[in-house]
């Protein structure tokens, strides 16, 4: 499990929106710059919405059958027990483990206030959600696939195990940055660099954005200001050339 960071460094990290957050952890070279994210096919339900940050807590469901064990969701009060184990803010990930993902939604009004209730910012699925009227008038942020009418017979299968969100692995406890654009791991080396490496971006964008307006404005003085603003883009030693 990651340690905490510092509340200042969760408020610094709700102030960038999710790509300057992602420029930012380029520049580290720590990954690859085609991984730590979701893919385009999780929606974000409410884009208006403002950043969230948070710690992962982690289940996988399925939702097509009857749980072999014959309990639905509501008798597994031993999951809510596993959220307070991970520090708050909290951000629910849930994987829809069906073959085809999504027929039932295991997140509704009543499951969603319950997780506002113990802290939780943002739900995560790569199946449905539903309710979708009553999920605006909570404060949480939801990412899904899609919706549906109906719970089907959406059950608990595990949880506080890794999972796997449109080709986004994420481990109990993953700090994660998300936002209209989608979601986002921090890794927890470089989280505490991130602010300082974001401002220094938007600052240089700034001046690219302020040229592109300007009568200075020609082709010569936007590379160099490009240039400036990627001084050195270049791939990691173990990235693969073009």
């Amino acid at each position: 499990m990651n340690s905490p960071v510092s509340l200042e460094l969760l408020e610094s990290l709700r102030r960038l929106d999710t790509c300057t957050v992602a420029n930012a952890i380029e520049t580290f070279k720590v990954r690859l710059r085609n991984e730590g994210f979701t893919g385009s096919r999780l929606h974000c339900l409410f884009p208006s919405r403002p950043p969230v940050v948070g710690y992962t807590v982690t289940a996988r469901i399925r939702t097509s059958n009857p749980p072999v064990k014959g309990r639905t969701y509501v008798d597994r009060t031993d999951w809510w027990n596993y959220i307070l184990t991970i520090p708050a803010p909290r951000i629910v990930v849930i994987q829809d483990a069906d073959e085809i993902s999504g027929l039932g939604a295991f997140i509704g009004e009543v499951h969603a206030n319950i997780l506002q209730a113990l802290d939780c910012v943002a739900v995560i699925t790569n199946g449905s959600v539903r309710d979708l009227r009553a999920l605006q008038t909570t404060r949480l942020q939801f990412f899904a696939a899609g919706f549906s009418v109906s719970h089907a017979y959406a059950h608990l299968v595990e949880f506080g195990q890794p999972v796997e969100i449109e080709g986004l692995k994420i481990n109990p406890s993953d700090l994660l940055h998300a936002d209209a654009h989608g979601v986002l791991s921090i890794p927890e080396t470089i989280a505490a660099k991130i602010p300082r490496a974001a401002v220094e971006i938007i600052e240089r964008e700034r001046k690219v954005v302020a040229l592109c307006r300007s009568a200075d404005f020609s082709l010569a003085t936007l590379g160099d200001a490009v240039h400036g603003v990627f001084p050195d883009h270049r791939p990691p030693p173990n990235e693969a050339a073009p």
